[in-house]
């Protein structure tokens, strides 16, 4: 048996507009049916009661009643008035209750049917009454004849039965129904235009599919690390998850505000705010690279953009990394490439004879080769830095660049925090010395001569401090383009290049340190980067 499915939301929200509809319209013409009635038996009361008190002070009614026969000047002028008072009767009578006039003259004579004492009295009232005519409403007035000092002579009763009053109710009714229908079925097609739009909004779910896919969007927009961000068509921010703030490095109300009022990277805000899609572009934020993908939506128009991030700054790292081990892999096999010489050198030398001298080549040789070692490593007690250092200055040797470590560099073991990544000081120095060897091995003289090319490094841990130094005997740079190296993209060399000092400046303000530039005393360009090696705390 099929399990009949449960209506759509916009179904029921149709049906109960149209009940609530039905509901109002059928309220209303019950209330306008009621208060209807109600006033057209007051206005047929007050039609009579005009009716009756016009006839009975026209002098000629009381001038009629002293006469013999009343009835011969009383029964047309009744009839004149009933005619253009557009009242049911208006019927003339003494004050025993004969009539003198009446609608049907077979009732003239005959005795009013109804109360006419209070209009005895002199006074004017109305009553509901059963007559010759039927239910009517009906007013009673007093005739006063002042030639008899005042003194009531007859009695006028106007009329309209309930009869015609229910026939005037029943043709406002109609024109009610004919109302009340036309708002019904207006009513009805507004409610079925709203719920057709609803309808293509929530693609035909009802309540419960509705919840569930709120419930199943909040858990996957807050349980997946990558970040997500929506736009909308006005380039503000309007849906964001967790790993969207933490990469961007938002704040937790930032949802509503717009791109460009992030203080976000100028070609990360760019990024975001193209109207072109944008695929595993790579962007840097102040402490992290971010991969980012970018997708429109549209429907005839723009509506929004959906940005998707991915945190690449430990995959950036690795590749550091892994550029370093290649580099020192590179370093070994140059130094092997010498050591071969060098070897053949000696036993050359030996097969000649001179055993002296081969003694003497090696002895230097060795005494070449470790005194960078030993200095390195006496200096350097970290070994990620020593190591790095070495395979560095076999990279720059082979490419005629002699790589120098100050005097006053000092890094005793366990000087450094746990806190502060050897990936980040590899990025930092490795990234500094290669342009440094780059720039010195392109380096020019003043006039042109040629000079040494050397790159000194400044390793020294003191005072709470570490300090990085990188100088180099190259063509310095462009005071001017201080800030402008540090952009992602910025490169003396081929296209393509550009990632390293932004990265260098992104691994310092990580860990809370400063990047300076100068020019070294050589002539060409100084970087110096001092970290702090506590971390600061703060005090409440």
């Amino acid at each position: 048996m099929r399990i009949p499915h449960p209506r759509s939301l916009a179904g029921q929200l149709f049906a109960m507009q149209v009940v609530l509809v039905a509901a109002l319209v059928a309220g209303c013409a019950v209330f306008a049916y009621v208060t209807d009635r109600e006033q057209a038996v007051v206005a047929a009361r007050q039609r009579a009661t005009a009716a009756a008190v016009a006839v009975a002070d026209s002098p000629s009614v009381a001038e009629a009643a002293r006469s013999k026969d009343p009835t011969a000047r009383l029964q047309p002028y009744a009839e004149k008035v009933r005619r253009d008072t557009n009242v049911t009767f208006v019927t003339i009578m003494d004050t025993h209750g004969v009539r003198w006039a009446h609608p049907d003259p077979r009732q003239i004579g005959a005795t009013y049917l109804g109360h006419i004492k209070p209009a005895l009295r002199g006074r004017i009232f109305a009553e509901t009454y059963t007559g010759t005519l039927g239910s009517s409403v009906r007013v009673v007035a007093p005739v006063r004849d002042d030639r008899a000092g005042g003194r009531i002579t007859a009695l006028v009763s106007a009329g309209i039965t309930v009869d015609t009053i229910s026939a005037q109710v029943r043709r406002q009714l109609l024109a009610l129904l004919g109302v009340a229908a036309a708002a019904l079925a207006l009513g009805g097609l507004c409610a079925y235009v709203i719920n057709a739009r609803l309808r293509r909004h929530t693609h035909g779910m009802n309540a419960d599919e509705l919840s569930r896919m709120h419930d199943y969007h909040q858990a996957a927009l807050h349980g997946v690390r990558e970040g997500l961000l929506m736009l909308d068509g006005g380039r503000r921010i309007a849906l964001i998850n967790d790993g969207g703030r933490e990469l961007l490095g938002l704040p937790e109300d930032s949802v509503g505000r717009y791109v460009s009022d992030l203080g976000l990277p100028p070609a990360l805000t760019g990024a975001l705010l193209a109207t072109e899609p944008r695929v595993d572009e790579l962007h840097l934020t102040a402490e992290r690279v971010v991969v980012v993908n970018t997708s429109p939506v549209s429907s005839g128009e723009q509506r929004g953009t959906v940005v998707t991030l991915r945190d690449h700054t430990e995959l950036q790292a690795l590749s550091g990394e892994l550029d370093s081990v290649r580099g020192f892999a590179e370093a070994l096999r140059s130094q092997a490439h010498e050591a071969a010489n060098r070897l053949h050198a000696v036993v050359s030398l030996i097969e000649l004879g001179r055993e002296d001298e081969a003694v003497d080549f090696a002895t230097a040789e060795l005494e070449l080769a470790q005194a960078l070692t030993d200095q390195v490593v006496g200096a350097v007690a970290e070994p990620v830095l020593a190591a790095l250092l070495l395979g560095k200055a076999a990279q720059a040797s082979e490419r005629g660049v002699e790589l120098v470590l100050a005097p006053d560099s000092r890094i005793d073991d366990g000087v450094l925090p746990p806190g502060l990544p050897a990936r980040d000081l590899v990025t930092i120095l490795g990234n500094l010395i290669d342009n440094a060897t780059d720039a010195a091995a392109e380096g020019v003289g003043h006039g042109g001569a040629p000079r040494s090319a050397r790159v000194t490094v400044t390793a020294r841990a003191d005072g709470g401090e570490l300090t990085l130094r990188v100088a180099d005997t190259g063509a310095g740079l462009d005071p001017a383009a201080a800030e402008e190296v540090f952009r992602r993209g910025w490169s003396t060399k081929s296209q393509g290049r550009g990632l390293g000092l932004a990265l260098v400046r992104q691994a310092a303000r990580r860990n809370a340190g400063t990047v300076k530039i100068s020019a070294a005393p050589d002539g060409g360009a100084e970087f110096t980067i001092r970290l702090p090696l506590a971390t600061p705390t703060t005090t409440p």
